[in-house]
């Protein structure tokens, strides 16, 4: 207990970004409600991605036991999620069937070390989908800063994506298809919010800013070139060239960012 509040507090205090064991990894604060005690647990949890819903996965290191958080979740599948930018409400389902063996074998062959846990426990180890339900913005203290807690989030993802791919090679397996295009779901999601509500109103509010929008605009559309590319290299699965793809989109996803934040946090937090 006294590690996991550690790692909670870390996890609060720097957006999501955490050292130690899950250093690199990706990260969410899950709390359920007690199952007798209707009392309010949070726990540090893995998770993989899966489109417009994440997956963990109740292996508690291998004990022959279920994680107490799992047993919350079956008796009240209403759960909260905080990925280091948004907190939000989700709903817990249990994978059974196709879907659970599935999702357990894209795990496996991201991370051996689902196995060794599997080898070790005797029950087999829950999988399960949250999906968001209800949420808010950004965890953030002006509009700005919000600005910048996404740009770091898919700074985050992205570098692990790269990291991903390059001990890929020469195959890419099924669970990192998911985490590329997952990650280009969220990018094209991202812009296309900007583009048909924030930087309408900007121009509106500063019109002094039309240039720099225009510039951005048109930088939207050369990284929607980007992503395009990127995900029939996915599709192909050809890790030598989608690790050049991937290094292509953080080159101008970078230099996009960094000039967005630059022109337009001062005027988002005016």
């Amino acid at each position: 207990m006294d590690f996991n509040q550690q790692v909670i507090a870390e996890f609060r205090a720097n957006a999501g970004r955490v050292g130690g064991p899950f250093e690199g990894g990706r990260l969410i604060l899950l709390t359920t409600t007690g199952a007798r005690t209707g009392t309010r647990h949070t726990n540090p949890v893995g998770y993989l991605p899966d489109g417009d819903r994440i997956v963990v996965i109740a292996s508690a290191g291998g004990s022959p036991r279920n994680p107490d958080w799992f047993h919350n979740l079956v008796a009240d599948p209403v759960v909260q999620v905080e990925d280091g930018v948004f907190t939000y409400e989700a709903k817990a389902t249990v994978l059974e069937g196709d879907e659970r063996d599935r999702l357990w074998a894209r795990a496996v062959e991201s991370d051996p070390g689902w196995a060794e846990y599997q080898a070790k426990a005797s029950r087999q180890i829950p999988v399960i989908a949250l999906t968001q339900i209800a949420g808010g913005p950004p965890n953030a203290s002006s509009w700005g800063a919000a600005l910048k807690l996404v740009h770091d989030a898919f700074r985050r993802e992205l570098a692990t994506i790269r990291r991903e791919v390059a001990s890929s090679e020469p195959i890419v397996g099924a669970q990192l298809k998911v985490n590329c295009l997952t990650a280009c779901q969220g990018l094209r999601f991202h812009h296309t919010s900007e583009d048909n509500g924030t930087f309408p109103m900007l121009r509106e509010r500063f019109p002094e800013l039309i240039p720099t929008l225009d510039r951005l605009a048109e930088e939207h559309e050369r990284i929607a070139e980007v992503l395009a590319r990127l995900q029939r290299t996915v599709e192909r699965g050809d890790a030598v060239t989608l690790r050049a793809d991937v290094d292509r989109l953080i080159d101008e996803l970078e230099a996009h960012l960094a000039y967005e934040e630059e022109q337009l946090i001062p005027f988002l937090d005016a």
